[in-house]
């Protein structure tokens, strides 16, 4: 018997920044895990995951994490996805830098 889907967004690096990106439905790499696609569909998924890939001019490991709805968009289930939402751990910049203004 086969598992159940788990809803996934597709998150991957910045090639330049570095800065963890989430893919939207319109095709953009978004800073903010709340602006993913929440794909429900295991198919649907795969197909985003082949697109990610194939943008490596902008981004660099394409993966697909476990996600699921929240009230302003999606949210990450595991704590190494929540981890990488709040940005670099080292010192206030990127991410922190930008949630702090």
């Amino acid at each position: 018997m086969s598992r159940r889907f788990t809803p996934k967004v597709v998150t991957a690096n910045r090639l330049r920044e570095g800065d963890v990106v989430y893919l939207t439905a319109d095709d953009r790499w978004s800073l903010l895990h709340s602006e993913a696609e929440l794909i429900e569909d295991e198919a649907h998924a795969q197909l985003r995951l082949l697109h990610a890939a194939s943008e490596k001019l902008l981004v660099v490991g394409p993966y697909l994490a476990d996600a699921r709805a929240g009230a302003h968009g999606p949210e990450p289930i595991h704590f190494r996805e929540a981890f990488r939402t709040r940005g670099p751990s080292n010192y206030n910049h990127g991410k922190q830098a930008d949630l702090a203004s």
